[in-house]
C-alpha cells in the first residue's frame, strides 16, 4: 500500500470480481507513485485490446499508459533497472511464469503491483492469481455491486453459452452477481 515502507521491494495484489474496481484501484496507486517521481513501467497482456493497445482501460474510463506483452518473462526482460514501480493489469491471463517474476522483481528492490479476477466464470481460482496472493505482501479484495439484487458482488457472471475459460468481454458478456444470485452453470441469461 503507498503507506507501506521497506528497504526492499514488495508485492501488492489487488483482486476481486470484474466491475469491481481492480484497474481503477491499480491506476490510483501507480498515478501516486507517478505524483512523487517515482520511475513506474506499466504492463498489461497483447492479446487484451477490448479498450486499447496501448493503455490500461478501466471499465469506468480511467486511462494510464502501459505496455503490451505476450508471456510474463516479456515482463522480466522489458523492465528497467530504475524502475521502482511496476504494475500489471489482467494478471490472470498470463502464464504461471509471472509468480517467479513477481517474486525476482520484489526480492530486487521494486514495488509490483498487480491487478487481476480471483475467480473465473464459473467461481474456480484463476491461475496464476491464487500463487500471487500467497506470496503478496498486500492484497486488497474488491467488491462490485450485484446487478441482480444490489448486495456485495464477489463473482463474474457470463452471459453467453461459451465455455472457453478466457473470453473478452465486458458489460455486452458479463455481470457482477452476490453469492446468491450468482448461477456458475448458467447457460445463457440472453
Amino acid at each position: 500500500m503507498d503507506f507501506f515502507r521497506s528497504n526492499g521491494g514488495w508485492i501488492e495484489v489487488i483482486c476481486g470480481s470484474m466491475f469491481s474496481g481492480k484497474s481503477e484501484e491499480l491506476i490510483r496507486r501507480l498515478r501516486r507513485a507517478q505524483l512523487a517521481k517515482q520511475s513506474v513501467q506499466i504492463f498489461k497482456p497483447e492479446f487484451d485490446t477490448r479498450y486499447s493497445i496501448n493503455h490500461i482501460i478501466s471499465h469506468s474510463e480511467m486511462k494510464i499508459d502501459a505496455v503490451a506483452v505476450k508471456t510474463a518473462s516479456e515482463i522480466f526482460e522489458k523492465t528497467l533497472l530504475s524502475t521502482n514501480v511496476l504494475g500489471i493489469d489482467e494478471a490472470q491471463f498470463f502464464d504461471s511464469d509471472l509468480v517467479d517474476v513477481c517474486n525476482i522483481l520484489a526480492n530486487r528492490g521494486k514495488r509490483v503491483i498487480i491487478a487481476g479476477l480471483d475467480q473465473d466464470y464459473l467461481g474456480k481460482p484463476f491461475d496464476p492469481m491464487p500463487q500471487l496472493l500467497a506470496i503478496a505482501e498486500h492484497i486488497t479484495k474488491a467488491h462490485a455491486i450485484c446487478m441482480k439484487c444490489g448486495g456485495l458482488a464477489n463473482y463474474s457472471q457470463r452471459l453467453s453459452a461459451s465455455k472457453e475459460r478466457v473470453v473478452l468481454g465486458a458489460t455486452d458478456l458479463y455481470e457482477a452477481r452476490c453469492r446468491s444470485c450468482f448461477e456458475p452453470n448458467l447457460e445463457n441469461t440472453r
